[in-house]
This record gives C-alpha cells, structure tokens and sequence, in this order.
C-alpha cells in the first residue's frame, strides 16, 4: 500500500497496469487468504486495517490486521441464509442483511465484534424481497426490498439498528412492470452526508436511480442511461463522494452477454445522468470513490476492475480478477471482495 502522505492522487495515477505485472512498486490488488469458499457480496471497510465480509452460507469475516488473518464472526444458526450487505461502524458494531423471499430477508446487528448477534427484524410479508441496506449515520439507517404492491418498500432504524419499521410508500413513484434492485454487491442502496439516499434499479424498460434527500420518506426518479430491458440488466452499484457527485455502474450480468453503456455519471445528486464517454469494459456491480480525490474511482466485476480518473467520464481496465463489490475508507484503505472467498487490498 502506498503511504497515505503520497496521497491518493498518485495513487490513482500509478494503478494504470494490470496486477499480474507485479513490478516494483505498482500498486495492485493483493489477496488475502481467508480460508473459506464463500461468495462475498457485502464488504464494509473500516479503516486500511479493519474490514468486513459477508456472503453465503452464513458467513461474516472480520479482520483487525489488514487482512493478514480472519476470525469467521457468523451469526450462530445462519448457515441457510444469503448474506448480501454488511454496514460497519467500526470494528465492533456491525450490521448485516440476509436476502431472500419472506423470512429469508433478515437484519443482524453485533455489538461485539461479532462475537454475539441479535436479530433485529425478520420479514414475514411474503412479497417483499430486501436487497441492501444503507446508514447515514451511526443511528439512521434505511433497507430496501423490491417493489410491494408496484413500489420499492423501505425499512428504516433511528437506533442503530436495533430496531427496523417499514415506511409509508405515499411519497415513492411507482415501479416500472418488471422492476427491480440488485442484491449483488451491497450497493443498490448508498447514502451521503445526513439525508441524501439513492435506489438503483434494473429489469424494467430503463435502468433507472431514485433519489431521496429526506431519508427514505419522498423520491423522485430519474433514467441512468444504463440499459436495462431484461432481469438481467440496469444499474447494479452506485458510489457518491458528497451529495452531487455520482457513479452509476451495471450492465448484464449473465457470462458472456455485452454490456455496451454500463457507467453512468452525475453532478447533479441524480437528477440527470450523463453516459460515460469510455464505459467500464464489462458488466460492474460495484464501485467505490477513491478517498482525498475529486475524480479518482474503482469499479469492480467478475472479469475485471476499471479505473477512472476524470470523475467517471473515461474508464480503464487496470485488473482482470474476479470481485463483486468494492469500499474505500478515509484513512487510505480500499478492499475488495468476490467469488470463492476472494477479499483483497489495494496495496503497492
């Protein structure tokens, strides 16, 4: 890892080859072996040092050393579920979300360093389906389940998470026929500063994003830019540095399919997105801002990661490993996590 006195800046510069070129001094990503083949889809980055991971059969990772080892922190009795969202606020307080048709969709919260969990909402409305959560702060948080009776439903805590109700739906615009979000990276759901939340949807005729500046309680909506028109397609991960400057990635996450148009950017907090010039190479599910810059961002997929250093406009493939989501911490730490229980850290 390059020192946080270089900057990040030079950071983002250098990361312009591919990890398998390990010369000296390129940074790349580094993995970390964390001895379990669990797909991970929730990543929460605390600090360079502290991490977490959340993914299937149950499982949640957490570690204080950079990566260098990983105390398996899963809630006891949670091996049947889909963990697809982990919030952490640093490394003893953690929330994390299980996916899934009526009781499937669950929310979890540690006080310990996972050590011990409670359960703090279950979904017993059989058409409701959460997909991600999100906090604002340390007490106010918001999840999100597809479209219930033709509108997205959101789940909101004022406790940390200790407890969860559901929303009035008066001030959500309806849903598209077909309309969805994403459980693929814990990012259909992101939050900046105190009140602004954004949705990112697929599946319908558009990919589109809903913005909320009152958390949770009035949206409006606009189209991405990024295709959708099939399950399969539309925006999967969204990333803001402040409360109007956007990312939006996605595309068709189906091996094999073309994902043309798959990044999309905003400056104006979602009311209006702007194709990228250069889109990402394939289909992204999860992007990340990189920290102490204005223009410099990470996008990850299955096939590869992309850089951007002009604010999204232009991106490039600098990796071709497989990750599903990605997370960047103020202090100059970036992770990512994927498949066969690949987590990594962006080091020099």
């Amino acid at each position: 890892m390059l020192s946080v006195g270089l900057g990040w800046v030079a950071l983002a510069a250098a990361l312009t080859v591919p990890a398998q070129a390990h010369g000296h001094g390129t940074p790349a990503w580094q993995l970390k072996d964390t001895n379990t083949d669990a797909r991970f889809r929730g990543l929460a980055a605390v600090s360079r040092s502290t991490a977490w991971v959340a993914g299937t059969k149950g499982t949640v990772l957490r570690t204080s050393d950079g990566g260098r080892s990983w105390r398996n922190v899963s809630p006891a009795g949670a091996a049947g579920l889909e963990f697809r969202d982990v919030e952490a606020f640093d490394g003893r307080r953690a929330v994390v979300l299980a996916i899934g048709e009526g009781e499937a969709s669950r929310v979890y919260r540690t006080e310990d360093g996972g050590a011990s969990w409670s359960e703090s909402f279950r979904n017993t409305d059989p058409k409701a389906f959460y997909d991600c959560l999100t906090f604002l702060d340390p007490r106010h948080g918001l999840a999100v389940s597809d479209p219930v009776d033709g509108k997205y439903r959101i789940l909101s805590t004022a406790d940390g998470g200790r407890s969860w109700h559901v929303l009035p739906n008066t001030g959500m615009p309806a849903a598209l026929p077909g309309e969805a979000g994403f459980a693929a990276s814990g990012q259909c759901l992101v939050s900046s500063g105190p009140r602004d939340v954004w949705l990112a949807t697929g599946g319908g005729a558009t990919g589109r994003v809903l913005h909320s500046s009152d958390r949770g309680l009035s949206w409006t909506a606009a189209e991405s830019t990024i295709p959708a028109g099939d399950p399969a397609r539309g925006v999967f991960g969204l990333a803001f540095r402040d409360r109007t400057h956007g990312l939006a990635v996605g595309g068709d996450y189906r091996a094999g399919q073309a994902s043309p148009r798959a990044a999309a950017v905003t400056g104006n907090g979602g009311r209006a997105w702007r194709q990228a010039a250069t889109p990402v190479a394939a289909y992204r599910s999860g992007v990340a801002w990189l920290p102490r810059t204005r223009s410099s961002a990470l996008a990850v997929g299955p096939t590869g990661t992309d850089l951007t250093r002009d604010g999204g406009r232009t991106w490039r493939t600098v990796d071709t490993g497989s990750y599903d989501t990605v997370d960047c911490t103020a202090d100059g730490g970036c992770w990512a996590a994927g498949e066969q229980g690949r987590v990594a850290r962006l080091a020099d």
